[in-house]
């Protein structure tokens, strides 16, 4: 399987955790290769815009920002959150210009539960979208109402986004990959068989009792039970639930550049005490997902050879899905016609 490299466009996208973004503040980042600009106005309204003024080429983001409108550092334009140019000090009195001509390219953006979202159009160049983002609602952790979450890390995977979300959604590396006390034996491979159904723009592992468990699962007491959502673009959403007590993860993958891809994994959860070993627990987070990091790296030596990908049934299932799932979503555009979930309800066996 060789899947040609392509961007995910007309589609939300993770950009950045809310707490990062204060009022009256910018930040620059560059998502899907472009580069833009975040802002944050007194009112607390959350916008972003195309990262370069259309007079010289300047990153907006070099300018100033007053909470209200931002000032390109170069010649002084004022550009407000929807991208139109609203002052050119250059000018004088008599000279009379149409400010409707000078414009830089909106985002849409959202925030929920902590979380600021942005939808990524396709890419013409324009100042404005050509698709209106989809009614589709943004991914929720149920239970958690506008809670915002707990912990949030960010890693930086220098690879292709498809590399990142099947490196992620792999169910058979654990043993090999994180080979630590606290998380599995490597002496000790175990069956798995799991059902998957589909679920909107993408499926959903079944709630299951987990049979064995590790060192941070037992600390939910109590017999957890677990549900992992994935979807397009990029988001695996876990929850862990006993009795008493919830525990959500909200992991999301997105692409920077062509070989920088951005991975997010962001907790939600009901036990206030776990509030108490946070300092103690988030090098343990940080360790594993710097062990997916790691073998990321390495498959890099491998990929710049350009092999074709050969994936077994069924613990590969997953990522063959998760290709099928991005053609379709790429057709159905084209085709100006809804999307069909290509996924059926499957049992998947393997051991790991």
């Amino acid at each position: 399987m060789n899947p040609k490299n392509f961007f995910l466009r007309n589609i939300w996208y993770y950009a950045i955790p809310s707490s990062q973004l204060e009022v009256g503040k910018m930040l620059a980042k560059t998502l899907l290769g472009e580069p833009i600009v975040f802002g944050r106005r007194r009112d607390g309204k959350a916008f972003a815009l195309r990262d370069i003024c259309p007079h010289r080429a300047i990153p907006l983001s070099c300018g100033r920002f007053d909470g209200d409108a931002i000032e390109c550092r170069y010649h002084g334009w004022r550009f407000d959150q929807d991208g139109q140019c609203i002052d050119i000090p250059a000018l004088i009195q008599e000279q009379n210009l149409d400010f409707g001509r000078f414009r830089v390219r909106q985002y849409h953006v959202r925030e929920a539960q902590g979380n600021l979202w942005i939808y990524m159009a396709e890419d013409d160049k324009g100042s404005a979208p050509k698709h209106e983002p989809p009614l589709l609602n943004l991914p929720q952790i149920s239970g958690f109402s506008d809670r915002l979450p707990q912990v949030t890390q960010s890693f930086l995977f220098p690879c292709f986004v498809d590399h990142a979300v099947v490196g992620l959604m792999d169910p058979a590396h654990g043993p090999y990959v994180h080979r630590v006390w606290w998380w599995r034996s490597k002496d000790k491979l175990f069956e798995k068989s799991k059902t998957f159904d589909p679920s909107p723009y993408g499926f959903t592992m079944r709630r299951h009792r987990l049979l064995r468990t590790s060192f941070f699962y037992r600390l939910l007491g109590g017999v957890p039970e677990v549900e992992i959502e994935f979807r397009l673009p990029g988001i695996r959403i876990e929850r862990v639930t006993t009795d008493k007590h919830q525990l959500c993860n909200l992991t999301t993958v997105t692409p920077l550049t062509e070989t920088a891809t951005e991975v997010t994994t962001t907790f939600y959860w009901t036990m206030p005490w776990i509030g108490l070993l946070k300092p103690i627990l988030l090098p343990y987070v940080g360790a594993f997902f710097e062990q997916d990091r790691d073998v990321v790296v390495k498959q890099q030596i491998g990929l710049q050879y350009d092999p074709p990908l050969m994936l077994i049934d069924d613990a590969d299932t997953q990522a063959r899905w998760y290709y099928k799932l991005k053609q379709e979503l790429v057709r159905s555009q084209s085709e100006n016609r809804d999307f069909t979930n290509p996924i059926e309800t499957k049992v998947l066996r393997w051991r790991s």
